[in-house]
């Protein structure tokens, strides 16, 4: 590879570091030990190719600092779990926001094809969802309870059941990158096509804004988490397809902990989603200003810490 082609392919990833480095008291050890990571692997292959480069001297110079404030700012165990969801995962998206964006694009696509084909086929949704499910929602709707679903166990077991359901849900979503990006694109697929139909399943019935308050009270959140579990999984996919100037290998395992990381991230999301589905959903008496404000706040949680806050961290603008 030519000198030039591989400054060019990596001068942006050299760049944050150089932010790193300025913002190392914000940050926790594992993301500076990622940083040092690349850079040294980076700066292995320079020492290879172009010795005597002044590209080779920049990036042992920027691996000595690294190195330096590494070992210089340690934090205490009892602060890992705060520095891990305040500062780690922010500044992870920043870096996965390519990846989220087509999460999301696939996500979004797919539940328009689910839409469109129930639109255009009423068996569609009965080969999606089953006989059965359609079938008891009919007769729930027919009784006047369309939203009956929600409340056919206790709380706390329908909670907990629905958290775990929906965590492992988003794991299998992530390490389905280990088949490439395309593994966790035709989960991201499949979920979407599903939420599609049956949403338009109810529009169909009528009952547009009732199902959409409840369904998307605890959705909003359950969704959002399941597009970032598949960021996470085509950040491991990418690994095996675009390792650029490292090994495969090495590219894969840089993009395994990424992931791994990113849908760690989403576990509380997914706490939040199941409560409010266990505990609030099955209450569809509530005013719908109520509901409304729940998914409002959702919504502004997730532009708030997965839009705004990574920007923010990256920009060097944050005072923790």
């Amino acid at each position: 590879m030519k000198e030039v082609t591989f400054i060019r392919l990596n001068i942006t990833r050299w760049k944050e570091a150089e932010t790193t480095i300025e913002q190392s008291n914000m940050l926790s050890p594992d993301l500076l030990a990622d940083v040092y990571t690349q850079i040294t692997t980076d700066l292995a292959f320079a020492q290879t190719h172009y010795p005597n480069s002044r590209i080779t001297i920049y990036l042992n110079n920027l691996a000595s600092a690294l190195h330096n404030k590494l070992y210089r700012n340690k934090r205490e165990k009892w602060t890992r779990i705060y520095t891990f969801w305040a500062t780690e995962v922010p500044q992870i998206m920043y870096s996965a926001r390519k990846e989220l964006l087509i999460s999301f694009l696939i996500f979004l696509a797919s539940a328009l094809v689910g839409a469109l084909s129930t639109l255009n086929d009423d068996s569609f949704v009965r080969l999606i969802m089953g006989n059965s499910y359609v079938d008891m929602t009919l007769d729930n709707i027919a009784r006047g309870e369309p939203m009956a679903v929600y409340g056919q166990s206790d709380e706390l077991p329908m909670f907990l059941g629905i958290t775990l359901n929906n965590i492992a849900v988003s794991f299998r979503v992530f390490i389905m990158g280990v088949f490439t990006s395309f593994g966790t694109g035709y989960m991201l697929f499949t979920n979407g096509v599903m939420l599609g139909a049956f949403q338009t399943f109810f529009v169909q019935q009528g009952l547009a804004t009732e199902s959409m308050l409840a369904v998307w009270l605890h959705g909003t959140l359950e969704i959002w988490a399941i597009i970032v579990a598949g960021a996470a999984g085509i950040a491991l996919g990418n690994g095996w397809l675009f390792p650029g100037t490292y090994t495969r290998l090495t590219s894969f395992k840089h993009g395994a902990k990424k992931g791994l990381k990113i849908v760690i991230g989403t576990v509380p999301i997914f706490i939040v989603a199941g409560f409010i589905e266990g505990f609030l959903t099955r209450r569809t008496w509530l005013p719908d200003l109520f509901r409304l404000s729940v998914i409002l706040l959702s919504i502004a949680f997730i532009l708030f810490y997965y839009i705004y806050l990574p920007n923010k961290r990256s920009h060097g603008y944050s005072k923790d």
